[in-house]
């Protein structure tokens, strides 16, 4: 039988600690080889948006999502990507889910960036600075305030009213949070910041980095052309990558770094399941800036989606199909 999640299943379902837990096993499997993660291969549709299927392999099962990027979708008011996501048993090959892409992503988004959080910014970081105040803003306040003693938020946002949603969704936190003229204030004030904006040209400079700093580099889409780190900011910083493949298939800040001689793809050789594992040194001193460049790998998703079919199973939630009839 498959096992169908809708969205609203799985808000109903998730446990943001479970899939924190999750992404860090699957991050050290990937680094020991325990499981598999190819670079994504990206196909072009009619319209000018591109479907990428991003496979995976771990925990008994293998997965595809499919990530539909569709630039076009903001002129008629319609999400700019939107994914499904597929899980077969790595034994049998049967389907055994299909689930909804949307809230995966954005908590096990979130997750990564906590891992990364986790393991190289400096322990005593307490300011966490947000440029882009959305859905992806408050799953990160919610992450990486159980892994850093977070005491204060800066967020910037181009709307205000985003930034008071945003303050209204962690009021459960009761952590300060101060609205920031811009995203130089953001940047030049935090220990720890995550970029969360869908920006084609750089919305923050190296320039403004500032010893100590740890950066997660989150919202720019999946285009060769889309970042919101400029060369500078890659340059001076120690660069931590979820895959090497796939960031050199898809992430934007990296390519066009590389394409301006301003690092090497050999800045990217060392990723998150290497620091976990201590394969690697993630922050080396403490006035190191370290940045996570965080693209997203189906990894993520299959072990996200792992803890869902459980638990939808034990409590007897989603439909299930007999795909065979």
């Amino acid at each position: 039988m498959t096992l169908i999640l809708t969205h609203s299943d799985i808000i109903g379902l998730i446990d943001r600690t479970e899939i924190y837990d999750a992404v860090e096993r699957a991050h050290a499997d990937l680094a020991t080889g325990a499981a598999t993660n190819p670079g994504p291969s990206s196909m072009a549709l009619p319209n000018g948006g591109n479907a990428i299927p991003m496979v995976a392999a771990g925990s008994g099962s293998s997965s595809v999502k499919l990530l539909s990027d569709m630039p076009a979708n903001a002129a008629r008011g319609l999400p700019t990507q939107r994914s499904t996501v597929l899980i077969a048993s790595a034994d049998t090959g049967e389907c055994e889910a299909l689930l909804d892409g949307r809230a995966i992503t954005a908590i096990r988004t979130a997750a990564a960036s906590a891992v990364a959080s986790a393991y190289l910014s400096r322990q005593n970081s307490a300011i966490l600075g947000l440029v882009g105040a959305g859905t992806l803003a408050v799953e990160h306040t919610r992450a990486i305030a159980r892994v850093r003693g977070i005491e204060k938020v800066l967020v910037w946002s181009r709307s205000r009213s985003t930034v008071e949603s945003y303050r209204s969704a962690i009021e459960d936190l009761q952590l300060a949070v101060e609205y920031a003229e811009s995203p130089r204030a953001v940047v030049t004030g935090a220990d720890i910041l995550c970029t969360l904006t869908p920006s084609k040209d750089p919305i923050v400079l190296g320039d403004w980095f500032h010893p100590g700093l740890h950066v997660n580099a989150v919202g720019a889409p999946p285009r060769a052309d889309h970042r919101e780190i400029d060369s500078a900011g890659m340059k001076v910083a120690r660069v931590i990558v979820d895959s090497t493949a796939t960031t050199l298939a898809k992430s934007g800040d990296a390519l066009m770094a590389i394409a301006d001689g301003s690092i090497t793809s050999a800045d990217l050789a060392v990723e998150l399941g290497h620091v976990i594992v201590g394969k690697a040194r993630g922050r080396q001193s403490e006035d190191q800036v370290t940045l996570f460049d965080s693209v997203g790998i189906g990894l993520q998703d299959l072990v996200g989606a792992r803890t869902l079919i459980t638990r939808a199973r034990e409590r007897g939630v989603g439909t299930e199909v007999d795909m065979s009839a």
